[in-house]
């Protein structure tokens, strides 16, 4: 019994102690939020954003000066590039077309540039509220799906512990957008619907072998509800890190040679994937473990072949070889 266990990483042995990192991740996070706040793009609250592109030996603050003097004073601007050529985002308050593109204007025309060198877009406040509205519609909805879906395939406590560890990469996500200062925006919240799905299924993919695995209770082995749930990470793991791989290169590569659009998109990604691959053996399972050793049947078999319950000659256990 000793070869058997000894094969496996004991990721549930350690449930405190990756339980207690994802707490300091979340606390961080929190805080984050609480101390410097989103940033939010005009989708959200309205403005424009004006794309400077071959601006050529421009400096940022050149750029800002020119804006300043134009009638922006506080637009964010950031560097970009395109085509190998450098330019400038710039975001700014201002919701009325017309002053947008005067100020554009004068902007370009004091750094010799042309309208060739810059677009314009404004978006009224209106629109920026319907996609708050929609994106916090589609949140919910999802959640709520997800519930209906784990709850009905397997069991209720799983898709509270799925929803659970869905939380936690979300809010640790937006944490990184905070501490950061990236702009949340539309293409952001399309990532995190798309991570919400990446997560859950890594977690569904484990409380698959977890609910297959506590069918067949094996005489000597894996007999407790925190063994099943070990071995059948162990049974995963290697898929789960060539699925994170195999999705995490081209993530990356987007993030390195995409556009400022695309940078939105896999910068979210990158972090959602990461954080969905060790939610599912650090968070859901976990918590699955525990919650599920709280019942009776459970609760008695840990009590009798639990790691840490001493081995008696007359009884040996198998989880107790293991150390």
């Amino acid at each position: 019994m000793r070869s058997h266990f000894a094969h496996e990483i004991p990721f549930i042995q350690h449930r405190r102690q990756l339980l207690g990192l994802s707490v300091v991740l979340v606390v961080l996070a929190v805080v984050g939020l609480v101390a410097r706040g989103l940033v939010f793009g005009i989708e959200f609250q309205g403005g424009t954003e004006i794309d400077f592109t071959n601006t050529g030996s421009v400096t940022i603050a050149q750029m800002r000066d020119a804006l300043s003097d134009a009638g922006e004073k506080d637009a964010s601007v950031q560097t970009t590039v395109s085509d190998a050529k450098s330019g400038f985002l710039v975001r700014t308050g201002t919701t009325d077309p017309s002053t947008a593109n005067k100020h554009a204007a004068a902007a370009a025309k004091a750094l010799g540039l042309t309208s060739e060198n810059y677009t314009v877009t404004t978006i009224g406040p209106d629109w920026g509220s319907d996609v708050t509205r929609s994106s916090a519609l589609a949140f919910g909805i999802a959640i709520a799906l997800i519930i209906a879906f784990v709850s009905v395939r397997y069991e209720f406590k799983m898709s509270i512990t799925a929803v659970v560890a869905l939380l936690h990469d979300l809010v640790i996500t937006l944490g990184v957008y905070a501490w950061t200062q990236t702009p949340i925006t539309p293409n952001v919240v399309a990532a995190l619907l798309t991570i919400m799905g990446y997560s859950l299924y890594d977690t569904v993919v484990e409380f698959n072998r977890v609910n297959e695995n506590a069918k067949q209770l094996k005489d000597g082995v894996h007999r407790t509800f925190h063994q099943i749930t070990n071995f059948s990470i162990n049974e995963v793991i290697v898929r789960t890190i060539n699925t994170t791989i195999t999705t995490v290169v081209p993530v990356i590569c987007m993030l390195a040679l995409g556009g400022s659009t695309l940078k939105d998109f896999a910068f979210a990604m990158l972090v959602g994937e990461l954080l969905g691959t060790y939610s599912s053996f650090a968070v859901a399972s976990p918590l699955l473990s525990i919650w599920k050793t709280r019942e009776k049947k459970w609760k008695r078999l840990e009590e009798k072949y639990g790691w840490d319950v001493v081995a008696t000659p007359a009884e040996p256990v198998a989880a107790k070889d293991a150390e």
